[in-house]
């Protein structure tokens, strides 16, 4: 089941995935235990793939702001991926951390994080999304453009990154 809790509703909409999954999808705190264990899960991941020697880092700057938003993914109680949302300007917010846990893949968890990202940044009252991935992720690629992302200019620390790609979406 899809079911998406904003913070401002006790009851959450459902429906099932296709998958078989039962997903919630909710806000949780960026610094809690199953936050910060599933993001270390994504930058294991990230190391491995961009073959990085020293562990990266976590960085949560602009997390703590009230327009920022950090999403959970549950399979039941089981939490399986997260995704946030930062601003960057008074009507821009970037995507962080979108991350699903490899035995939940393929099932739409992604997608469904990032359809209910796009809500809290409207919500928000943000009039574009920007982002920055890996050309070693073409999976993320894939989904980006697929939910309408396109490619824009690096902006801000992936500027000079030659192994970044940016994209952004105007939200409707």
């Amino acid at each position: 089941m899809l079911e998406l809790k904003r913070a401002d509703e006790n009851t959450p909409l459902t429906r099932r995935s296709a998958y078989g999954l039962s997903m919630t999808i909710e806000r949780a705190a960026v610094d809690s235990d199953e936050s910060k264990r599933l993001v270390a899960e994504l930058w294991a991941e990230v190391d491995r793939i961009y073959g990085n020697p020293d562990p990266t880092m976590p960085d949560s700057r602009g997390m703590d702001a009230p327009e920022a938003a950090f999403l959970i993914a549950r399979d039941g109680a089981r939490p399986i991926g997260c995704v946030g949302l930062r601003p960057i300007a008074a009507d821009i917010a970037e995507v962080k951390r979108l991350y699903v846990q490899p035995g939940s893949r393929r099932a739409g968890v992604a997608r469904r994080l990032m359809e209910a990202l796009e809500a809290e940044a409207r919500a928000a009252g943000f009039k574009e999304i920007w982002l920055e991935t890996g050309l070693g992720q073409p999976a993320a690629i894939t989904l980006y453009e697929s939910l309408g992302y396109e490619k824009i200019a690096s902006f801000g620390e992936y500027a000079h990154d030659p192994v970044s790609v940016c994209y952004g979406k105007r939200l409707t």
